[in-house]
């Protein structure tokens, strides 16, 4: 019968080879290294299949697909007891199974499946919906625990779809019971089905997992082995069990994490870069040009703020030494980043080499350009521009002035990584909204440099990051902060209103375009058929749910066309081509437009002198850093301006953090604000801090934050001066190079995505 490999049952086809038999693993290595589908575990094929869709393709994988919450059902309760408890509460009770019958449900669609179930206090029917065979797993007399939520109809109680196990040893329930861990699934994947094939995969290999770190290392910081690790995450005997093993996993990602980074600095450390030697007189000379450009656009004598004479500093010291600068600038929304840069490509330019700066967008590529050219006028340093919207004999001219070294400085896009575009002497690199850009694509400009020379490199970034976090995300980074606004900014306003107190605004913003000034107006959602639930793409709010009346762009615009007119009211949105939307922003700058509709594409837009209003709509969506970048997109010249926060949110923390952003200017104070009132799994703007996806690690949490410092200090001990692991860490070499490790060892840092 086993060589038989047709027909119905095999869904082979005739004359098809026996499967061959898969040999057992012989060590608990070589189970955690099999692929899921030769693995041996119960329902392999059914594993593999939904690995493809969550990630996992060994063991070891499976084992690290951890819980995303767990469901404590340890207390028992009697059936009479059922009577006093709150629909929805989830209870395990040890009962007897009276009766089974299976019946069409309304409407005969679907058919259902009824058990009796009954103890010394009463009875109590449980409902199962769809063909699940329930039926074949309970029969009449069998002693279960069951577990479910309570549901009252009048007098009446139910389970609906509850679990259930054969009673026998406590130690042997996994489903029922016990604290349950509840994990991610997915089509054809049920819970009950990964919980055994993970127990299965335990007991035979993960419980006695490989260890990696050395025993002094956990001795010191008090972490659990990673066998042990993994059983009380998965399956603990209590929520204290379950906190130690998740802080030693935790502890595990952010030393991959921070091992990465170091070593990645330390790394680039043996790097070699040209030496910029910038003397006195070029110092001087260079601050003064910057100076006189601004003190020309503000119609006043102005110098440089001290904190952009720190970066300042910083970066002379840094373009000085043989091995490439790597150094963050972050700062809000005008407080002089560019200022910054241009001193730095100045002085690269004043020394023979060359300077290229990297920008998100066309608009802002050709932004930076005109800004650029300002800057270093007096100094008589040529800045050229290359983006993908010049014409073919205009782009060709700057490509032969750059190979040529004519050009000394260049702004543009990604046009600048293309194949085409050569250098002859790349000295440094700035790259303006690093998050926008990735490692490969920061390296293409890098490797742009030739030769066996590494270009200093300058990023800069509007988005302040909590400094918590800053220690574990720019580990591998230089840092420089510019909180000192420029001289002659004058204060934005900020105020709060609902939706229905907004006729004061639209008569302000009649009143700003009749002075002519502009106003953008920001809203959550491009249209109203965005909005839907969490599948679809609607909008997550202050409390964590998605909100179908979330104002959206494209009805705004044609509302406000209609209200304001005869205003001119423009469009911009993320689906939009974006030559598209550059030009419509060009025409908002340009003064074509009176009003600006978008969505958080304005957040990285142009300079607009002439913008004196923002209207966010729906503010509650947003976070602190966004509400504050989106600010900073008004008050750019010396007229006073104005923000408005639209909201009707009676949530606690949504009002605290639009109270926060009324109050508070401080960029920085409003990041480490916003970290400390952001929910558990709330994004708070860490798609564009680059922080890599962290399973179990969340530096919201008080103990993991001191984890990650714990992280970095073991980190900086176990790496030599070349990046490398010291001898004596093989174990935690190989986790690195091939274990579950390996992706967050290997996660682009901060500073770089």
């Amino acid at each position: 019968m086993t060589a038989r490999a047709s027909g119905p049952r095999s869904g082979g086809r005739r004359g098809a080879r026996p499967t061959a038999a898969i040999a057992p693993p012989r060590t608990p290595e070589e189970l955690l290294s099999r692929d899921l589908a030769r693995s041996g575990l119960p329902g392999a094929t059914v594993l593999a299949r939904a690995g493809r869709r969550l990630g996992w393709a060994t063991v070891r994988d499976l084992l690290f697909h951890l819980p995303r919450r767990y469901d404590d059902l340890r207390e028992m309760r009697t059936i009479g007891e059922l009577a006093w408890i709150d629909d929805g509460t989830p209870i395990s009770a040890r009962v007897t199974v009276a009766d089974v019958r299976v019946e069409a449900s309304f409407r005969r669609r679907v058919q259902r499946t009824i058990a009796v179930l009954e103890d010394e206090t009463g009875s109590i029917e449980a409902t199962w919906f769809g063909r699940r065979f329930i039926e074949r797993r309970l029969h009449p007399g069998q002693r279960v625990i069951v577990s479910g939520k309570v549901k009252h109809f009048g007098r009446k109680r139910t389970l609906d779809n509850p679990d259930f196990q054969p009673e026998g040893r406590d130690d042997e329930l996994l489903h029922v019971g016990r604290i349950v861990p509840i994990y991610r699934l997915t089509a054809g994947l049920t819970a009950n089905r990964l919980r055994v094939a993970i127990r299965e995969a335990l007991d035979r290999g993960g419980r006695e997992h490989p260890e990696y770190l050395p025993p002094e290392l956990r001795r010191q910081h008090g972490l659990v082995g990673i066998g042990p690790a993994l059983e009380g995450a998965h399956y603990p005997a209590s929520f204290e069990g379950r906190d130690e093993a998740l802080r030693r996993i935790a502890f595990d990602e952010l030393l991959g994490l921070q091992v990465g980074m170091v070593g990645r600095r330390r790394e680039r450390g043996r790097d070699a870069a040209v030496r910029i030697a910038v003397d006195a007189a070029t110092d001087e000379a260079l601050r003064a040009a910057l100076a006189g450009s601004l003190s020309r656009k503000l119609g006043h004598g102005v110098s440089l703020t001290p904190d952009q004479d720190a970066a300042i500093r910083e970066v002379r010291a840094d373009l000085n030494r043989p091995t490439p600068m790597l150094r963050l600038l972050q700062g809000d929304v005008g407080s002089g980043k560019t200022a910054v840069a241009a001193w730095a490509l100045g002085a690269a330019a004043r020394a023979g080499l060359q300077g290229a700066l990297l920008a998100p967008t066309d608009l802002l590529a050709r932004q930076h350009h005109r800004t650029l050219a300002s800057l270093l006028e007096d100094e008589n340093l040529p800045v050229e521009l290359l983006t993908g919207s010049l014409t073919a004999s205009t782009a060709r001219a700057t490509l032969d002035r750059l190979a040529s070294g004519m050009a000394p400085i260049v702004v543009g896009t990604h046009a600048l990584i293309q194949e085409r575009v050569s250098f002859a002497a790349l000295g440094l690199v700035v790259i303006d909204e690093q998050h926008r850009f990735g490692v490969d694509q920061r390296g293409q400009l890098e490797a742009k440099a030739g030769g066996d020379r590494t270009p200093h490199v300058l990023l800069m970034t509007a988005t302040p990051i909590p400094r918590t976090l800053g220690q574990v995300l720019y580990a591998d980074l230089d840092v420089s902060d510019l909180r000192t606004p420029p001289a002659g900014r004058v204060p934005i306003r900020t105020g709060i209103k609902r939706p229905d107190e907004l006729e004061g605004t639209w008569g302000r913003v009649r009143q700003e375009a009749a002075a002519g000034h502009r106003t953008f107006v920001v809203v959550p959602l491009i249209d109203e058929a965005e909005a839907g639930d969490g599948g679809v793409g609607g909008v997550a709010g202050a409390t964590g749910f998605w909100d179908a009346s979330a104002p959206a762009a494209e009805a705004e615009a044609v509302r406000l066309r209609e209200l304001l007119a005869p205003l001119r009211v423009g469009l911009v949105h993320g689906r939009m081509k974006a030559a598209d939307r550059d030009a419509e922003m060009a025409r908002f700058r340009d003064g074509d437009l009176d009003v600006l509709v978008g969505t958080t594409v304005v957040e990285v837009g142009v300079d607009v002198p002439e913008a004196t209003m923002m209207v966010i709509e729906g503010a509650d969506r947003f976070g602190l850093a966004q509400l504050h970048q989106l600010r900073g997109r008004v008050g750019r010249g010396t007229v006073e301006s104005f923000c408005v926060l639209v909201s009707d949110s009676v949530d606690a923390t949504a009002r605290a953090r639009l109270e926060a952003v009324r109050m508070t200017r401080d960029g920085f104070e409003l990041a480490e604000r916003d970290w400390e009132l952001r929910r558990e799994g709330d994004v708070l703007g860490l798609v564009q801090s680059g922080l890599p996806s962290l399973r179990v690690a969340s530096l919201q949490r008080e103990g993991h934050r001191e984890l990650a410092v714990a992280a970095r200090a073991v980190a900086e001990g176990l790496l030599d001066e070349r990046g490398e692991l010291r001898p004596g860490h093989a174990a935690l070499a190989r986790e690195l190079r091939d274990g579950w490790l390996r992706r967050v060892a290997a996660a682009e840092p901060a500073g770089a995505a």
